[in-house]
């Protein structure tokens, strides 16, 4: 693998540094891990390289209830905050080990790359067209979702076995429900949610769309799922219980919903909105627009800070911080190249948020200044991102979604 040279002691837009290996990423590496084909079943090389995860620290435990898994992991939120469990190093058992990884989609495959030294340390190639990477509800396996053949192809993260791709019309959306006993993929063209078993994704049901959504967050209880339909300018409310739609609400003509995110006291969606500029606050009860906080044109990636005191809002060329309690914006950093960056999710410590945008670029800047800290130019235009593992008892999948 070449190794890129030192970017010189003059300032740039990415900060005054240089990393040895950046740039190895542009100009290839010899032999890298390829551990998926499609076609083949069984195992295939693993992913080289060990990492170690950020210690767990065991959240103040819910009330478990009869509904809860095997286990005794509560379905409510611990300690009745939404991301109590989300904070600073608080990796789950089940992901204790695991690598610390940067899974990124980029159209032609997914390169897999160490945070610490931004080397390419693997590669799901040979013809996936894959435009997401989404945990699994315990975190042990990854879903690659291949939206151009239509399939979700799953990866063990510890080992880096692959199975086989499985079938989903245009999976633009993969989610798994508080308990863990069910997935739901959203099938963008045919516009409906499949309930699928989140281990094997074998069908169980079909619930019709009204629009065609990508996009979602679970309620304080997990009960629904709202997902955002961007062409429609329309917010969806599924009952997952009865495997309904429960309720549509048409946002302000010209909106075009993205990223939703729940707020830490369970009572309020925010939704980015790119041609708004800004975020809705909708109200997660009543289920309609309470509000909207500007922060600048091209919003559409969600991220929550590992306080869960602020979220954080990108695209545009712009990184907005905002205050959950007052709804204020507090900061507003330029991003690098001025792209339409998305966001992958924040570290395990806090410090540093990844992003990628589709020049080609990823990298972390700080949650604190929105200095960049790292970053790394690959050869092809990443399409989604996903850091792991990250804190929490599980994930709910979509981009980053995790109680």
């Amino acid at each position: 693998m070449g190794r890129g040279r030192a970017a010189g002691r003059r300032r740039s837009p990415l900060g005054a540094f240089a990393l040895a290996g950046v740039m190895a990423l542009v100009s290839g590496c010899g032999s890298p891990v390829d551990f998926y084909r499609p076609g083949e079943g069984g195992a295939d090389e693993p992913v080289v390289g060990l990492g170690g995860a950020a210690p767990y620290v065991r959240p103040r435990p819910g009330r478990p209830r009869a509904a809860d898994p095997p286990g005794g992991v509560p379905v409510a939120p611990a300690g009745g905050r939404v991301y109590a469990a989300t904070g600073p190093g608080m990796i789950a058992p089940g992901a204790r080990g695991m690598p610390a990884r940067l899974y990124v989609a980029d159209g032609r495959g997914i390169e897999v790359i160490d945070p610490r030294t931004l080397r390419l340390v693997g590669r799901v190639g040979g013809g996936v067209a894959a435009s997401a990477v989404v945990p699994s509800w315990d975190m042990r396996r990854l879903w690659a979702a291949d939206t151009v053949h239509g399939v979700l192809v799953p990866v063990a993260v510890r080992t880096g076995r692959r199975g086989r791709p499985v079938k989903v019309a245009d999976p633009a959306g993969l989610f798994f429900t508080p308990d863990g006993r069910t997935a739901l993929v959203v099938a963008g063209r045919p516009r409906r949610l499949e309930v699928r078993d989140p281990r094997t994704m074998r069908p169980r049901a079909s619930v019709p769309l009204p629009c065609a959504a990508a996009n979602g967050d679970f309620s304080l209880r997990g009960r629904t799922l709202v997902l955002s339909c961007a062409a429609a300018g329309t917010l969806v409310r599924a009952d997952v219980p009865r495997r309904r739609v429960a309720g549509a609400v048409r946002l302000p003509d010209g909106a075009r919903p993205g990223d939703v995110r729940l707020s830490p006291d369970g009572g309020t969606f925010f939704v980015a909105d790119a041609a708004k500029g800004g975020v809705w606050a909708v109200d997660a009860r009543a289920f309609a627009p309470r509000g909207f906080v500007r922060t600048a044109p091209g919003a559409r990636g969600l991220a929550i800070s590992r306080d869960a005191r602020r979220l954080f809002v990108a695209g545009g060329g712009t990184l907005a911080a905002i205050d959950f309690r007052t709804r204020r914006v507090t900061a507003r950093w330029p991003l690098p190249g001025g792209g339409d960056a998305v966001p992958g999710g924040v570290s395990s410590d806090g410090r540093a948020l990844w992003l990628a945008d589709s020049s080609g670029l990823v990298y972390a800047v700080s949650t604190r200044t929105g200095r960049v800290l790292r970053h790394a130019r690959l050869r092809g235009r990443p399409a989604g991102l996903c850091v792991h593992p990250q804190p929490g008892r599980y994930s709910l999948g979509g981009t980053g979604l995790y109680r």
